[in-house]
């Protein structure tokens, strides 16, 4: 054994890979990601959905995790042979023995989470409806006080007793508490949403990793090869019936710990507490401090941990979806939301959702460590706009009026009974706070006197904010105070005191907050928002920003981040290594300059795999001129014009004739798909689609989505034929960028041909956007880094990578899989310049055709669907 074998070659195949053989594009794809974990790589990678990106990321990292264990079982008996000074036979024993422990622990841990399956199974057999009585809180004044476990209410006592008083006043421990527990190297997938989250665990039980060799028990590598194929499926039919011996037929396959991080809206148990309104995380916060019947049912006593370890072995037995862990917790009566993140520490692979992985203060409350450990980031094209979203606070006059009300009542009722300390963070608080009110009254009322609208927004650095709140704020330490509220937790007990306060006494019920229409309490205190505005301003510097716009009568204040790498530079710079994938990351160049700047090229890759599909399965065309030869640019002006929108009437009418199946049609804005609607109902061009198509129209609300969408997918499947010219399938029209742009499937007939209508820049006249191109090219101009080609500076090249991420998510829902087939028509001529084709994605950018008149590209399509006609004949 040398130190050659601790470094681990990129393997040539992926054995664990469930398709034999892999497309040659998932094997470059997984040969890319192995080598960038080995190698400490942050890397981007594009992976068109159909490709398999969600196995090939699996297969691949997992891959490299089981070869990094092998590595560090080899790395401590290399270390132990090297630092043995014993005769050589003595240290080969030695070895042996060292070698033989290690296998037995293995052996242990398999056996402790066998049990753990069994009895999960045998919870699952008794499960039986449960009714839990409902709990009654009384609420003395102490409950109000802060807390004092905070270093500033200890000053004033010696080390030596502040030490006793730590390892005495474990009362009020978390009941995640974790302690020495030994940890592992892991892997954590994030995505958006628990909804993206939930397709991976099926993808990872199609992995065929093979099992440790532990003990006489686990069949050879001769025996697994051989096991057949009937054998393979009784065991399936044994793990439906939960039959507790199951485990035996999966001896050759490896199980892998996996734990799904949730919140307490996801998981929580108690039903009492979900059915209360208000916040869900503050109710579960005041019933883990409660006491005796105080306490959450669901919440093993204080010492008692038994209960919590053995749902935490429960959730790392077998891989435990958000819905499979309540139900666990349910059957155990034990809480699933401490009982996930107990299981943290011996997981090797943590789903959970972006917020919970990009905020540093929530991986701290999860006890989330990524030092050393592999991120991957999936649906990263949404990552951007997610960290500059977790990095922004709003709030309005009305939520600063309501916490200094509510600090003041406090502070006046407890003055009293408050430590030195404690009564002077709050003092620091509440002048900080009549300030801030001063500041925004005062805006308030100078906007209402002038007569120009144009000057009811206005932008602020943090220096010149700071500055306007006058001396006796200037001096203040933001970050202290800030601290203090997260350590005291006077905020939420502030809030409470407000609230049942309200509830007693209803001539002040405004006390409990701006969204309190009954007396039940507030959504979120509203010294919560007031602490996330003093972290940013505590460390925002150069890069944050205050906009004050007038809303009405009152004031509304937004703290906005305007570089998102700072949130992101936590994760990259601890990390092992880190994954951002997505079925659509170009422009690639977007989310280097946003994110990576500060990165050594030496760390930084990207890789953009083709699409398995075959080229003659979609085709690609930019139109430039309408029917009767006009010119096709959507500006922002043109989109309201009524001769271009009756053009495009009759364009879509044409599309309509010769489109199987479904067609989408996205709009830059829902101002131009209601301009274009309304003009369209009044020349009747709507009825005419209608003899062809049944229409429907993105909804603005969300409730309406999933009946379009149901109602769409019966009519996009309806036709008689290719070629008929009755009445076939359906039309959708949509918003690029709106609910139905990203994250959804329109495979096959949902969509035969997507239209894209323009190009949807942002609105420039926006304050946020405005600050965030005009700091890219401040930065850009610090950098001494050259212009972009065509010479766009920093702040235009971001505005249209902008623009084109959110095209090429929307022409990315057609392709869903392999056999699926169908055209992309990009309607407007400006897509012909080369900067904004470059940023097509790569597997289409290649094979476009330029229409310069509007009879190629019917052409084009014709001779497209009368192809795939014949081939469905045949």
């Amino acid at each position: 054994m040398d130190n050659d074998d601790l470094v681990l070659s990129t393997p040539s195949n992926f054995p664990a890979f469930p398709y034999d053989p892999p497309y040659s594009i998932q094997i470059d794809l997984m040969s890319h990601i192995y080598t960038s974990i080995e190698k400490r790589h942050v890397t981007i990678v594009e992976s068109p959905t159909g490709t398999g990106k969600t196995l090939s990321l699996l297969c691949s990292s997992l891959s490299w995790l089981v070869d990094e264990k092998d590595r560090a079982r080899k790395g401590q008996l290399l270390q132990q042979s090297l630092s043995s000074t014993a005769p050589s036979w003595v240290a080969a024993q030695a070895l042996d023995i060292r070698k033989r422990e290690l296998e037995a622990e293995d052996k242990e841990y398999e056996e402790r989470l066998a049990k753990a399956r069994k009895t999960e199974a045998h919870f699952r057999m008794l499960a039986r409806a449960r009714v839990a009585k409902k709990q009654v809180h009384h609420v003395g004044e102490d409950a109000y006080l802060p807390d004092d476990d905070c270093e500033d209410s200890q000053n004033n006592f010696s080390p030596a007793v502040r030490a006793l008083m730590a390892k005495s006043g474990n009362n009020k421990r978390d009941p995640a508490s974790q302690g020495d527990e030994p940890s592992c190297t892991k892997i954590y997938y994030a995505s958006r949403t628990h909804s993206q989250l939930s397709q991976v665990l099926p993808e990872l039980t199609k992995l065929k990793f093979k099992h440790l060799a532990l003990g006489s028990t686990v069949p050879d590598e001769s025996t697994v090869g051989n096991m057949s194929r009937a054998d393979r499926d009784l065991c399936q039919k044994k793990r439906a019936l939960e039959d507790v011996d199951s485990d035996k037929c999966e001896a050759d396959l490896r199980r892998w710990r996996t734990v799904s991080l949730g919140s307490r809206k996801q998981l929580c148990i108690n039903e009492d507490a979900r059915s209360r309104p208000g916040d869900i995380d503050e109710r579960c916060r005041e019933l883990l401090e409660g006491k005796q019947n105080k306490r959450c049912q669901y919440l093993p006593p204080v010492g008692d941990d038994i209960r919590m370890l053995d749902l935490r072995d429960q959730i790392l037995a077998s891989p435990k979806d958000i819905e499979d862990l309540a139900t666990a917790g349910k059957n155990t009566q034990t809480c699933p939301y401490y009982g996930s993140r107990r299981a943290i520490p011996q997981a090797e692979l943590i789903t959970l959702p972006y917020n919970l992985l990009l905020q540093k203060t929530a991986r701290e409350a999860l006890g989330i460590d990524l030092t050393n450990q592999v991120v991957i980031i999936d649906e990263a094209h949404n990552l951007i706009p997610t960290l500059l979203s977790l990095s922004s606070v709003r709030l309005t006059s009305n939520i600063l009026s309501t916490s200094l009300k509510q600090v003041s009542v406090y502070y006046k009722k407890f003055r009293n009974r408050l430590s030195a300390m404690h009564a002077l963070h709050l003092k620091r608080l509440l002048n900080f706070l009549d300030a801030f009110q001063r500041v925004a009254m005062d805006w308030i009322a100078q906007k209402l006197s002038a007569k120009s609208k144009s000057q009811d927004t206005e932008v602020m650095t943090v220096q010149d904010f700071i500055h306007r709140l006058g001396r006796k704020v200037e001096g203040i330490n933001l970050l202290e105070i800030e601290s203090y509220l997260k350590r005291s937790k006077i905020a939420r007990k502030i809030s409470r005191y407000a609230v049942d306060v309200s509830e007693g006494r209803d001539h002040i019920i405004e006390f409990a907050g701006e969204n309190s229409g009954n007396s039940s309490g507030v959504a979120t205190p509203p010294l919560h928002t007031i602490e996330a505005l003093m972290l940013g301003l505590a460390g925002a510097s150069e890069d944050g920003r205050l906009i004050f716009s007038a809303v009405g009568d009152a004031v509304e204040i937004k703290y906005q981040l305007l570089n998102p790498s700072a949130l992101f530079r936590d994760v990259v710079e601890v990390a092992r290594s880190v994954v951002l994938a997505g079925g659509t990351m170009s422009p690639m160049s977007a989310v280097v300059s946003e994110l990576f700047t500060y990165l050594p090229l030496n760390r930084l890759t990207t890789f953009s795999c083709g699409h398995i599909i075959p080229a003659s399965n979609v085709q690609t065309l930019l139109l430039t001129k309408g029917p009767s030869g006009l010119d096709l640019e959507f500006k922002f002006a043109q989109q309201s014009n009524r001769q271009v929108v009756s053009e495009l009437g009759q364009i879509v009418l044409n599309f309509c004739n010769v489109v199987p199946g479904g067609i989408v049609v996205f709009f830059p804005s829902y101002a131009s798909l209601n301009f274009a609607r309304e003009a369209w109902s009044q020349s009747g061009s709507l009825d005419k689609f209608s003899v062809k198509k049944k229409v429907f129209l993105e909804p603005q609300e969300s409730s309406g989505v999933e009946i379009i969408l149901r109602e769409y997918a019966i009519a996009a499947k309806t036709h008689v034929s290719l070629m008929s010219y009755k009445k076939t399938g359906a039309i959708l029209f949509a918003v690029i960028g709106a609910k139905l742009s990203e994250g959804l499937n329109f495979s096959d007939d949902l969509a035969r041909a997507v239209v894209v209508i323009g190009l949807p820049f942002a609105n420039k006249n926006s304050p946020e956007l405005q600050e965030r191109m005009r700091h890219a090219n401040q930065i850009e101009s610090r950098s001494a880094v050259r212009r972009h080609a065509g010479g766009k500076d920093a702040a235009a090249e971001m505005y249209e990578n902008m623009c084109m991420n959110a095209v090429n998510q929307s022409i990315g829902r057609a392709i869903r899989h392999r056999g699926d087939w169908a055209s992309l028509v990009l309607i407007d001529r400006r897509f012909t310049s080369p900067a904004i084709r470059g940023k097509l994605p790569q597997w289409l950018r290649d094979d476009v055709a330029v229409c310069e008149t509007f009879g190629q590209a019917m052409k084009h399509l014709g001779n497209f669907y009368r192809e795939k006609k014949q081939r469905i004949v045949c």
